[in-house]
């Protein structure tokens, strides 16, 4: 697990969080599950979709169905839906 230290906090230095952690998106969906609109703005391309499904021998497994859309705006954008726990998230490269 990568993390990022930030300074300037009470204290001096401290642990910000993991590098590129998921965080929680509002899409809308179409009737087939592909994102419409991703945090308030619409979607103009689907350029890819994939599914990742890990650990499903444990008692945390992983099913995810990715999107990398591009928004009206020209904006790139990694979303996911967690088939395992519910909701959307993005998520960018570091």
């Amino acid at each position: 697990m990568s993390e990022v230290l930030e300074r300037g906090a009470p204290g001096g230095v401290r642990t910000a969080g993991r590098v590129n952690a998921p965080r929680r998106a509002l899409v809308d969906p179409a009737f087939d599950g592909t994102p419409r609109r991703v945090n308030r703005q619409p979607v103009a391309l689907v350029r890819e979709e994939w599914r990742v499904v890990d650990r499903w021998w444990t008692e945390e497994p992983v099913s995810r169905r990715y999107f990398d859309v591009v928004l009206e705006g020209g904006q790139n954008e990694v979303v996911y839906r967690d088939e395992e726990g519910g909701g959307w998230f993005t998520q960018r490269g570091a």
